[in-house]
């Protein structure tokens, strides 16, 4: 009997789909318990540049969720077949694909929204934010999971973005979206619009979110048993 068959190479083991959280879960985490900006702290680079108006804000929010969405549906599709040596640069290329998508959509759409946003839609590439999933996530689970994921994280972005550049554009411009809120009287906080502003507004939110958890914390450890109470039980 020939034993040709017994020495023919196994084919290159996948990566394993990890058994994750309900679907729910999974989108649900990205927009306030895993928050990509507030809890995670990744991204901050285009979060203080861009967020000196809302409009800017939203402009990098869709681009964002655009770019997560779909890097994390391909990722997802291609994982059994990428070699693990070299996943990092299938990622970026990958990645670079949509974002010279997004780079021309915005081109054509709107001149002023393109210039204002600058070097940051190319450098959406590199956005930790985006490599983050796709390396932890995306090539680790199905497609359907995958873009539930990318969602998740892209609009817990966005909300990162609208909550800073809302309170940048108020306070240093007096306006929402280009539109006068207070009278001529209103003095702007100019700081607001220059970097410093952004850190300080970066601050302030890192601030609130560090007391939510906190207080959620501390309400859980309220209405858990005490140990030695469960001990004491009986049996």
């Amino acid at each position: 009997m020939s034993t040709a068959h017994q020495h023919q190479p196994s084919p290159p083991a996948s990566p394993p789909e990890a058994a994750g959280p309900p679907a729910s879960e999974t989108f649900l985490n990205g927009l306030w318990k895993e928050n990509p900006v507030f809890v995670q702290v990744l991204g901050t680079c285009p979060t203080m540049a861009i967020t000196n108006s809302v409009r800017n804000a939203l402009a990098m929010s869709v681009a964002v969720i655009f770019v997560l969405v779909c890097s994390n549906a391909l990722v997802s599709l291609v994982r059994k077949t990428t070699p693990k040596e070299v996943r990092i640069a299938v990622f970026i290329l990958i990645i670079a694909t949509f974002v010279t998508v997004v780079d021309y959509a915005v081109k054509a759409v709107s001149i002023p929204i393109y210039q204002a946003m600058g070097p940051f839609i190319a450098l959406i590439v590199v956005n930790c934010i985006i490599l983050a999933r796709a390396e932890a996530f995306a090539y680790k689970n199905g497609v359907f999971r995958s873009i539930l994921d990318g969602f998740g994280m892209g609009f817990g972005f966005s909300i990162a973005l609208l909550f800073m550049g809302s309170i940048r554009e108020i306070l240093g411009a007096g306006t929402l979206l280009g539109y006068p809120l207070f009278g001529a009287n209103y003095q702007p906080w100019v700081i607001f619009l220059l970097p410093s502003g952004g850190f300080f507004t970066f601050a302030f939110w890192l601030l609130i979110f560090a007391w939510w958890r906190e207080r959620k914390d501390k309400r859980a450890k309220a209405t858990r048993p005490e140990a030695g109470q469960l001990e004491a039980a009986p049996q």
